[in-house]
């Protein structure tokens, strides 16, 4: 029940977070210097960016005490977890995008979002070994920005309006890490998951009506 309570916390946290993510990023694309198309560099150079102060919030939210930094190990594991599903799920997403953008015609190119796979594990690997990095040297998580973060999800947390649509958020962020947790036990134990996701592009309707790729979450 304790992964089900931390869970739904992080869900919060992640919605929360993202929301003022999105502020951030429209802020940037506002007084961008170029007003160009972004380029790959710009695109991962953010999203490592919000990765790293997310997974530093995620972990904040396992100390019990920011003054003295008393570490909640109980809890690092499941954030841990949760946190590599919720990279897993953005990740999986983005690839879906791709597949859908492949199916239209070449006008629509500057809306497809940019996408590397390399570079976004990548990511996912470098934010998770600085959550490794904050068990160890836990003060390094306690940077100015990540405490404006930590403190303005906790206002929101507080606030009566926004808190409960937040919750709401938060709620719908843990039943898609349950479905992610679920598909894979079902994959360690039948070699396939329990929920498969299908795509149709407009080159694949030229083959056979019933002829579709199969793109399995794990």
């Amino acid at each position: 029940m304790k992964f089900f309570d931390l869970a739904f916390r992080l869900g919060f946290v992640f919605g929360v977070f993202s929301f003022i993510w999105g502020i951030i990023r429209l802020v940037i694309s506002i007084f961008r210097m170029n007003g160009g198309e972004k380029t790959l560099v710009e695109e991962y150079s953010l999203k490592l960016i919000q990765y790293f102060f997310l997974t530093d919030v995620t972990f904040m939210f396992c100390i019990n005490d920011s003054n003295e930094i008393q570490i909640l190990y109980s809890e690092l594991i499941v954030s841990a977890s949760v946190l590599l599903l919720y990279f897993i799920g953005k990740l999986q997403r983005r690839q879906q995008s791709m597949l859908v953008f492949k199916g239209f015609s070449q006008s629509l190119n500057s809306l497809k979002p940019k996408f590397d796979m390399k570079t976004d594990v990548g990511v996912i690997v470098f934010s998770l070994s600085a959550f490794v990095l904050f068990c160890f040297k836990p003060e390094f998580a306690f940077n100015p920005i990540s405490k404006w973060f930590y403190n303005n999800i906790l206002g929101i947390e507080e606030a009566p309006f926004f808190g409960w649509i937040f919750k709401v958020v938060g709620f719908f962020v843990l039943l898609g890490i349950i479905n992610k947790l679920v598909n894979g036990v079902a994959f360690l134990l039948s070699g396939k998951p329990l929920m498969t996701t299908s795509f149709n592009t407009n080159e694949e309707v030229k083959r056979d009506s019933n002829d579709f790729d199969d793109f399995e979450e794990v």
